[in-house]
Parts: C-alpha cells; structure tokens; sequence
C-alpha cells in the first residue's frame, strides 16, 4: 500500500498483533467504513508465521510493519504511532486488539462525534466482555462526561483501550506511550491526553472483547496495579484523590484471584442488563 500524506484520512486504526492471525481476521471482519477514508495499521510483533497484507486485507485498506522479534506491546504500540505521524495525514487514530469486536456504527459514531466536538482529545465507549469458552459477560461501564471521568481516573482505567479514539495532534503534542509502567502503559498515556484536551465515553457499547481468564491482567494482576498506582502518583495533582486511590489499591489487593471474575460479572449485570 502507498502512503498518502497530501489526503487527509478520518482515521488510523493501530492493531498489534502477536502470533494471532485468526484474532486479527475476526477483527477486522467487523470494521465498516468507507475503505477510502481509513486505514488499519497492524504492526506484526514478531509472530513466528509473519502476516502478510494479502491474508488479511480483505478489502480493507491495511498496511502492515513487521518487526523482526517479539519487543512487547509498548513497542509495537509506539512504533505504529511514530509511522503514522511520519507517513500518513490523517485526524485521528483508534485502537482494536486481536479478536475484539467493532460495532457496525462505532467509527461512523466516534468520528462524528469527534469532528462535532474539537475540544476533546480522547474519547471511548462502554465495552461488553464475554466469555471465550463460557456464558460469562459483563458490561466496563464508566463515567462520561470529563470532569466526572477526571476524577474517576485516579481509581481505575475509565478507558477501556480497544475502544479509544484520540487526535493525531494531541497524540504528537504529548508523546508516545510511556515505557516506564509497564502494564500500564495505556492508562500513562490516557493521562497525558488529558492534559492536552477534554474527555468523553460513550454510553454505547461499540467494542466487544474476550475475557481472558489467562490474559495479561488475570495474570499480572498485581503488577499491574501497582503500574497503575505509580501512574497515578506521577501524573495526578490532586493530594485527596491520590491518598484515597492508595486505600482503593490496599482494598484490591485483598480480593483473592478467583473472586475478580465473578465481581465484575455481577457488577456488570447489576449496571446494565446485557
């Protein structure tokens, strides 16, 4: 695929991919949009059978950078970022993860919304887990509106990534991911988004994602939240909100493994009935 930087495109969306190639199919079945307005960028981790453009495309404009070994996401992440802001003019970019969902509509509803609103930076949506292999399923709803989701954010990730759109310029103004909380990597550089501009999560549910009772998180749970905790402290200037965010971390770290599923199944249902 030629790189245009003379048309401007609505959006880029960064998929890294790591030895996932059904995942990314399924993927990116589920995008609809004009094909001469967006591109995908999939940035290929080091999978030990490369992706090539021809498996995937499907009629969808894709572009594909294969990196030589497996460096991690961040990398991955970063290396897409600083492709699109060398080679590619285009507003915005979006996010979707191997095997995510993307409801027919959120493109066309978060580009509108975006192009409505330039006032805000970043912007997301309400998320539906389910089960890969079980009837389990949750609803990630969050705050919406800016001022409540600045608040929110020093107690959880209001962003769930997959669904997350953000201006190019912001994302040039601010930085790349942050390479120092791993684990966390996304919710550092939410932080520096909003420094740079308004938020805003949609009510609807425009990304549906697998549980992964073996994923990342399940696994380095731990890890993660004390990642997510330094975040906090490096980028947070409310002193209140900090201390109570500590409180929170010490309450989580209480809840036995086991018990975390069940807990957001059942606050899931009560928030919304799905």
């Amino acid at each position: 695929m030629m790189e245009n930087k003379e048309l401007e495109l609505d959006f880029c969306l960064l998929i890294p991919c790591y030895n996932n190639k059904a995942g990314l199919i399924h993927s990116l079945s589920s995008i609809k949009y004009p094909p001469n307005r967006f591109l995908v960028l999939v940035v290929d981790d080091g999978s030990t059978e490369p992706i090539e453009e021809k498996e995937v495309s499907n009629q969808l404009p894709v572009k594909i950078i294969s990196l030589e070994k497996n460096q991690g996401i961040t990398n991955a992440l970063n290396t897409g970022l600083l492709w699109i802001r060398d080679n590619l003019s285009v507003k915005y970019i979006a996010r979707l993860d191997c095997d995510d969902t993307c409801d027919p509509e959120r493109f066309n509803i978060q580009v509108s919304y975006m192009d409505a609103h330039p006032e805000v930076a970043l912007a997301g949506s309400w998320c539906l887990f389910v089960g890969r292999n079980s009837n389990d399923r949750y609803v990630y709803k969050t705050p919406t509106e800016d001022k409540d989701i600045r608040r929110a954010m020093y107690y959880r990730n209001v962003f769930m990534h997959p669904t997350v759109i953000f201006r190019k310029d912001a994302a040039i103004r601010v930085g790349l991911y942050p390479e120092n909380f791993e684990l966390a990597e996304d919710y550092a550089l939410f932080w520096k988004l909003m420094s740079d501009g308004l938020t805003f999560v949609d009510r609807r549910i425009l990304v549906t994602t697998r549980i992964e009772k073996t994923g990342i998180s399940f696994r380095n749970r731990g890890k993660q939240l004390i990642a997510r905790q330094k975040v906090v402290n490096y980028y947070g200037n409310n002193r209140f909100l900090k201390v109570i965010s500590i409180i929170r971390l010490g309450i989580l770290f209480l809840v036995p493994k086991r018990l975390l599923l069940p807990l957001k199944i059942l606050k899931g249902r009560q928030l919304c009935n799905v």
